[in-house]
């Protein structure tokens, strides 16, 4: 399928502030960028790079007053994500070198701390698959997904103590819990079709059979068109913007996913 997804976001600076953003989502084996838009008003100098995890960032300083990006793309993705029963957990010592940096402990996801409570959760399941699939209905069973109240930054042992969060604190506590099973598990943020209400979205890909696979927390019926913006270990790695200097508020954030009815013309197509 394709959709059309953006986000706008608006700041008033009082004084010139450098920024770094992560609002382009790049082309990949699930989603294929067909067209995208990137326009700041007013203009200035940017500049992008890669960071450690292929996510694509943009680095400028924004005047001081009224200060928008708005960011689109046309996007084709899978109409849901693929669930794999069964698949089987990976022996650390034959995981690619790639993913390893997903089975540590990190600012958000302790997950040294949760050794116990996953082994208790997943006693019975195969290991691979079925465990990941035991942790993201514990957390989903236990806390109640509640979008737009988690201002602060809650981490694993925090979240696991609350009776509610929101989409990035419960991935956090089921990120911790996978890897406690030395399976690795990645943050991935981006946009979600069927999201209610629309927002940025945070879940997250375990590697199990081999691939990484999609689990929510929030959604446990994967369908719905996912387009990933960015990867990393927690939230810290995946924010959609830094912001250096004395605070400056987001005065206006507006997201957008909307099913497209053709292709956008004279484009390549995402192959199987």
């Amino acid at each position: 399928m394709w959709l059309h997804a953006s986000t706008r976001l608006d700041f008033n600076p009082e004084v010139a502030t450098p920024f770094l953003f992560m609002l382009r989502p790049r082309s990949g084996w699930q989603q294929w960028i067909g067209r995208e838009e990137y326009v700041l008003a007013p203009s200035v100098p940017a500049v992008e790079f890669t960071d450690a995890f292929g996510n694509l960032c943009q680095r400028l300083v924004a005047p001081a007053g009224p200060f928008s990006i708005h960011a689109s793309a046309a996007i084709e993705c899978p109409t849901s994500a693929d669930a794999a029963p069964g698949a089987p957990f990976v022996e650390v010592q034959f995981l690619p070198e790639e993913v390893l940096p997903f089975l540590l402990p990190s600012r958000f996801c302790e997950s040294d701390c949760f050794y116990e409570m996953a082994a208790d959760l997943t006693a019975g399941c195969l290991p691979g698959w079925n465990q990941v699939r035991a942790i993201v209905d514990h957390v989903a069973r236990t806390i109640r997904y509640t979008p737009g109240s988690g201002s602060i930054l809650r981490s694993a042992r925090e979240v696991n103590d609350c009776s509610d969060a929101v989409c990035r604190d419960m991935t956090h506590l089921a990120i911790a819990l996978t890897r406690a099973l030395s399976i690795p598990a990645r943050m991935v943020v981006g946009y979600l079709e069927s999201l209610a209400p629309m927002d940025l979205h945070a879940w997250f890909e375990a590697f199990v059979g081999g691939r990484w696979y999609t689990f929510d927390p929030t959604q446990l019926n994967l369908d719905g068109g996912r387009v990933a913006i960015a990867y990393g270990r927690d939230a810290a790695d995946v924010a959609i913007f830094t912001q250096f200097g004395d605070p400056v508020p987001l005065t206006l954030m507006e997201v957008r996913v909307q099913p497209m009815n053709a292709p956008p013309a004279a484009l390549g197509r995402l192959l199987p």
